[in-house]
């Protein structure tokens, strides 16, 4: 768990992540919007993955990234749970669904 707040705690790190909810991508991709070396974008992308937060494979030459989505819910639900007298969590589709 302290990985992933680590992770979370540079804004490059969360724009990757943000970046990566539209699907897999690139190294390429992910590094076109920073202007930042290649070697700082693979110490974030490094970060990220010993967080758990995305996976990684190659193919050919390229590394994919995608978020590891079952991670990052079992973040935010600990997140949630970082805040008490929450009687509801929201639910995947927007409502309310009770604690249980």
């Amino acid at each position: 768990m302290n990985d992933a707040f680590k992770a979370l705690a540079d804004p490059t790190r969360r724009e990757i992540l943000r970046l990566l909810r539209r699907g897999e991508m690139t190294a390429g991709e992910l590094a076109e919007p920073f202007d930042i070396s290649k070697p700082s974008m693979s110490h974030h992308f490094a970060v990220l993955k010993q967080a758990d937060l995305i996976t990684a494979r190659r193919d050919g030459q390229q590394i994919y990234y995608a978020l590891n989505t079952t991670v990052v819910e079992d973040l935010l639900a600990s997140l949630w749970d970082l805040f008490p007298g929450r009687s509801h969590k929201p639910s995947r589709n927007g409502g309310q669904e009770k604690k249980p």
